[in-house]
């Protein structure tokens, strides 16, 4: 990505993080940035677009690094737990891609319909990797869509908690959340 487009991203995401879509002007980007709107315009046609492309690129991280970790894991309980861990550190590096979805995940809007679709592919990746622990006997049954749900409702809720707390500690999180939700699913074959 060229010097300015990655400049107009991220000060766009910073923006539609900080104060949501809606209060987000082209003008203030432009000025925040320091471009003219026609050096915007060169690189994104529209705030949509620049949204668009926000949406796009953040959820794609977070699926393709999915991806990339669990293809190294054995089992799928280390595929989950894997999984956790890339969230959390997800929300560290990727805070403000994730509120911006999370906040616009509620609405008809073509960039509500947007963030949905983006979170329900996400969300199938993980319910194939619970789907593949059932038909190879690593995890005990559940309904494997809701378990994907409620992986992915961590990232959720450990973002509220990163937004009242000064400290995470992603170590200790990751723990707590294996401790309460994954070591329940692991069949062990003693």
């Amino acid at each position: 990505m060229k010097k300015t487009k990655r400049k107009i991203f991220e000060t766009s995401m910073k923006l539609f993080s900080e104060k949501g879509y809606e209060a987000t002007s082209i003008e203030e980007i432009t000025a925040t940035v320091g471009v003219a709107k026609g050096t915007l315009y060169y690189h994104f046609s529209s705030k949509e677009e620049i949204f668009n492309f926000l949406v796009e690129e953040g959820m794609k991280l977070l699926k393709n690094s999915i991806e990339i970790k669990t293809s190294k894991c054995d089992t799928t309980i280390e595929k989950l737990k894997a999984i956790v861990l890339i969230q959390l550190k997800g929300i560290k590096k990727y805070e403000n891609v994730l509120t911006i979805v999370m906040s616009q995940v509620w609405g008809n809007e073509p960039r509500n319909v947007l963030c949905k679709e983006k979170v329900i592919e996400y969300i199938k990746v993980i319910q194939n990797i619970v789907q593949e622990g059932f038909q190879k006997g690593d995890i005990k049954l559940c309904d494997a869509e809701v378990l994907a749900c409620e992986i992915f409702s961590l990232t959720c809720s450990t973002l509220i908690y990163r937004r009242k707390t000064e400290e995470f500690d992603i170590p200790k999180l990751q723990q707590e959340y294996e401790e309460t939700l994954l070591n329940k699913l692991e069949i062990r074959k003693d």
